[in-house]
């Protein structure tokens, strides 16, 4: 449940750095939303979210010379 079903992204491993330079590592983990697409209940990450919510391009008739 802690990946994108349409992208496939998971979370990363960061680090916590001290001022002493010390690491210890941490999840950043993803902005997951729950939606329902075509009637399907799925798990998607916001910038997928955003990318269906735009509306489709229409393709121009400009020729390239």
């Amino acid at each position: 449940m802690l990946t994108c079903e349409i992208c496939g992204r998971s979370p990363l491993k960061a680090n916590w750095r001290s001022h002493s330079n010390q690491k210890t590592i941490r999840r950043q983990k993803l902005n997951l939303q729950t939606k329902k697409i075509n009637g399907k209940r799925m798990v998607i990450c916001t910038s997928c979210l955003k990318t269906l919510l735009k509306a489709p391009r229409k393709k121009s008739n400009k020729k390239t010379k």
